[in-house]
């Protein structure tokens, strides 16, 4: 069994999201009382760079004329907890259509939480030079891990190879 690391650490996130299922785990929880401890932490620790995120998009693209929210963790009605870091200004809000939203989920019935947006599925193409091409690379990271994510949603763990050969840095959990 390998314990290679990905190079590109995005990957490296999504490796350990597989060995997870594998495993039956979440980092070392087991239980769901443990889960949601953990899912505390990460919205912890995601907090300053989901800020970041939406503060770049207001400053360049909505003139500093947004404001920021962040709900904290909270407990949904159907025992989910949820966390969301929402930017609303007033032609957002005029043209009733939800803000700009990261918002990270544990479902209740799910093995352990995700990450989405409000309406992501598309990405604008508008490459004319090599530079804007490079200038694409974490856009395409981020959607080719997307989607090697949501093909593992449909059916599952096993399709990744480097899983099954326990290449998540983290040997298979011991049962």
């Amino acid at each position: 069994m390998t314990n290679r690391m990905p190079a590109v650490p995005n990957l490296d996130a999504l490796l350990r999201h597989f060995a997870d299922l594998r495993d039956g785990v979440h980092g070392d929880a087991v239980t769901r009382a443990d889960k949601e401890e953990h899912f505390h932490t990460a919205a912890r620790l995601l907090d300053p760079y989901a800020r970041q995120a939406l503060g770049e998009l207001n400053d360049e693209l909505l003139l500093g004329q947004g404001v920021l929210d962040a709900t904290g963790v909270q407990h949904a009605d159907d025992g989910s907890l949820f966390h969301a870091w929402t930017l609303w200004w007033d032609e957002q809000s005029a043209a009733d259509i939800p803000p700009v939203t990261l918002y990270a989920h544990y479902g209740r019935g799910f093995h352990h939480p995700h990450l989405r947006g409000a309406t992501v599925s598309e990405w604008p193409l508008n490459v004319f030079d090599d530079a804007q091409a490079a200038a694409e690379l974490p856009t395409l990271r981020a959607i080719a891990a997307a989607d090697l994510h949501n093909l593992v949603f449909r059916a599952d763990f096993r399709i990744v190879p480097a899983t099954m050969a326990g290449a998540s840095g983290v040997p298979a959990h011991q049962h």
